[in-house]
């Protein structure tokens, strides 16, 4: 039989309302009332959004994980690492797809604010540090990858951006390149003004004028990355390599060239970020950052699920995780 909140109502001789204001531990219910309320849920072994079975210890067992874009496989591998983690410590896992708008990444957060979740990861939230502290402070569980947090309760992991960046510029401009583009992100995202400002850095560090003509929006995706190069060609600037935020871009850029009949890397060096699988199956194969995106997840979900379980954890709240440069194909050409 399929219990529901008015049969639980009839039983305990109170009104859905109360029901639900006793599930959602509302103050404005009495004692006695609630205490006649959860002796119906019990006879009658209701089950309300399967939290029944956790309902003296009041948790969900069910982690939120909110991420910008589902389709990108950066994000496809930090939650499977999530996943595969809180799987195993018995939490269950609920994606949420924000699609890069930050209304709607809000809109997710109430998940957590209604008690639906016992806490949420944010993947590259598009939210400021000042609005996920404001959060936390209100006694909501978060943790956040890709970004460092300045609160002693939100567990954070990160790659260095700006130490990266300056990495690919180097390995371009020992190869010969001094005209660059840089394909960034979408806007809100503070990946692309970290690894805007390794970019920007490096030139200096190499005393190459900085050409702001050489700057365009991919937004992080494919045809973002496609549409881009297509307007740089358009312009008619001249450059020879192009630093792509993301290896998304990055094909974008190979599309491009190949309808111009541009060769890469010996008319065009190219380097993404993020090592997806694609990238070491296209021609030539594709230059890019590699980082640990599973080990991100991974590691992320085991400090959150031991920080809400009171288990040791101040000892280690923040986690930097090193990149490394795979130098492939695409660039692996000395420019005479």
């Amino acid at each position: 039989m399929d219990i529901k909140i008015v049969d639980v109502a009839a039983k305990a001789g109170v009104s859905p309302a109360t029901v639900s204001r006793v599930l959602n531990e509302s103050s404005s219910v009495t004692s006695k009332t609630k205490a006649k309320v959860m002796k119906a849920i019990e006879e009658l072994g209701y089950h309300p959004n399967a939290v029944a079975k956790n309902l003296r210890s009041q948790k969900s067992m069910t982690i939120g994980v909110i991420v910008p874009d589902i389709n990108a496989s950066y994000f496809a591998e930090i939650i499977k690492g999530i996943e595969n983690v809180a799987y195993a410590r018995k939490y269950k896992v609920i994606i949420c797809d924000a699609e890069n708008q930050k209304e709607k990444e809000a809109e997710y957060l109430t998940l957590l604010m209604n008690r639906t979740v016992d806490a949420a990861i944010l993947i590259a939230p598009l939210m400021s540090d000042e609005e996920i502290c404001q959060i936390s402070e209100k006694g909501y569980t978060l943790a956040v990858v890709g970004r460092y947090i300045e609160h002693d309760r939100i567990p954070c992991i990160y790659t260095d951006n700006v130490k990266f960046s300056k990495e690919v510029v180097q390995h371009l401009v020992e190869n010969g390149h001094r005209d660059i583009v840089f394909l960034s992100g979408y806007a809100e995202a503070i990946d692309s003004y970290e690894r805007l400002e390794g970019y920007l850095k490096a030139l200096r560090d190499y005393h190459i004028p900085f050409r702001p003509e050489l700057i365009e929006n991919g937004n992080f995706n494919e045809e973002g990355g496609y549409e881009a190069m297509k307007r740089l060609f358009d312009k008619n600037l001249h450059f020879t390599a192009v630093f792509a935020a993301n290896d998304e871009m990055a094909l974008g850029v190979y599309k491009a060239c190949a309808e111009r009949g541009i060769a890469i890397p010996a008319q065009l060096a190219v380097v993404g970020v993020d090592n997806n699988r694609i990238s070491k199956y296209i021609t030539p194969t594709l230059s890019t950052i590699n980082q640990p995106k599973y080990t991100m997840g991974a590691l992320l979900v085991e400090k959150l699920i031991d920080q809400m379980n009171e288990n040791q954890f101040h000892d280690k709240r923040t986690f930097k995780v090193d990149s490394e440069l795979i130098v492939r194909g695409s660039s692996n050409f000395r420019r005479e």
